[in-house]
């Protein structure tokens, strides 16, 4: 057990935005989220833009205006003590991984608790004193926790990159109070998390000094896979810093405004379940026909919309936890013959299929994303 210097809590720009209320998701139900909570969300969005001009509210997602850069404070809590444990997971990489957590605080009234997986020593235990690593910032689904998702991350820390997994306000199921509406200030949050690392990986002898702060990918589940999509790829909140994005089970949100792949972009990896019935398939074939290339899309025959994610060792994950983590060697870490050994991990009988820029299967109709998912 080794014991870490104590991370700061530093203090990230406001999330900005408006709250726009619709129901709680509930799982493996037609009426979830894609029918259900995307349509009720255009709705709210158009009563408080109409009652915003008296109560001053701001709405971000309207009209695709740009949300105020993000920025950063000096910290302002005591920074807490941390200790570092080992994981390991169902697909092992070439490194040992370590556990740790920061604190990303926006304001007195909105923090983040973040989890840091990274490589902690060599797979024979040796030191890795200077080595730098890919950054990926993880993104939960709505009512999940991250731990959910810990044996899939423990894996693209073993294969050599620093994860950080923030855990979104209102978002996981030991939250005081879930509300799914609170995503309109995810991809502030997102940024703000962002921010917070690169300005640690400055600090001499703090784990995040390990991040190679110009090799950042996004990838997120579900409801943090819709703002994953925003962050890499749409121009009201599109962050620059960003190099590459994988989206798990998510779709475009006409909520957020702005245009999905209307100016630069970056290489993109779709991971769809064919039997989803919460995020249909039509969500990702959507947005990977937008798209430019580089772009990939898995898709996991069978699978619905959270066993490939959640469930360690099953055949789906370690598809996805071998398909994404080549994806960003390719994309990311520049290694030459990764697109190659994504195909190959990609398609395993019964299992998944992969399209490296081809066609995907057909697949229409995605409520809440814009025209419906029609393209």
């Amino acid at each position: 057990m080794k014991t870490l210097e104590p991370l700061v809590l530093v203090q990230g720009a406001p999330c900005g935005g408006s709250v726009r209320g619709y129901a709680p998701r509930q799982m493996y139900r037609p009426s979830h989220r894609r029918a259900r909570r995307r349509n009720s969300v255009v709705l709210v969005v158009m009563v408080l833009a109409g009652i915003g001009l008296g109560l001053g509210l701001s709405v971000w997602a309207q009209g695709g205006s740009t949300p105020p850069p993000t920025t950063s404070a000096p910290p302002t809590t005591p920074p807490p003590t941390t200790t570092t444990t080992e994981a390991t997971p169902s697909v092992p990489g070439a490194y040992r991984v370590g556990t740790t957590s920061i604190t990303v605080v926006e304001s007195s009234t909105r923090s983040l608790p973040t989890g840091v997986w990274y490589p902690s020593a060599t797979g024979t235990g040796g030191s890795l004193h200077g080595a730098h690593f890919p950054l990926l910032v993880f993104s939960q689904g709505y009512d999940l926790s991250v731990s959910a998702y810990a044996d899939l991350i423990t894996a693209w820390a073993s294969a050599g990159y620093v994860v950080v997994a923030p855990t979104y306000p209102d978002t996981a199921p030991t939250s005081p109070t879930l509300n799914e509406s609170d995503i309109v200030n995810h991809p502030g949050d997102l940024k703000s998390v962002i921010t917070t690392v690169l300005q640690l990986a400055g600090q001499a002898g703090s784990v995040l000094a390990a991040v190679n702060t110009g090799e950042i990918g996004l990838v997120g589940h579900s409801d943090g896979g819709d703002v994953s999509l925003t962050v890499a790829e749409n121009s009201a909140y599109q962050d620059p810093r960003v190099k590459a994005v994988a989206v798990l089970s998510g779709a475009e949100l006409a909520s957020f405004g702005g245009t999905y792949f209307g100016g630069a972009t970056v290489p993109l990896l779709a991971v769809q379940g064919s039997a989803d019935t919460i995020n249909p398939p039509g969500c990702s074939v959507q947005f990977y026909t937008q798209a430019p290339e580089p772009k990939y899309y898995l898709d996991l025959l069978g699978a619905q919309h959270e066993p490939p994610y959640t469930v360690a060792g099953s055949p789906a994950e370690q598809v996805v936890a071998r398909v994404t983590t080549e994806f960003f060697d390719a994309e990311l870490a520049g290694n030459k013959t990764a697109a190659s050994a994504m195909a190959t991990a990609g398609n395993q009988a019964g299992v998944s299929q992969f399209y490296p820029g081809t066609p995907p299967p057909v697949a229409t109709g995605c409520p809440g994303a814009p025209g419906g998912g029609a393209y």
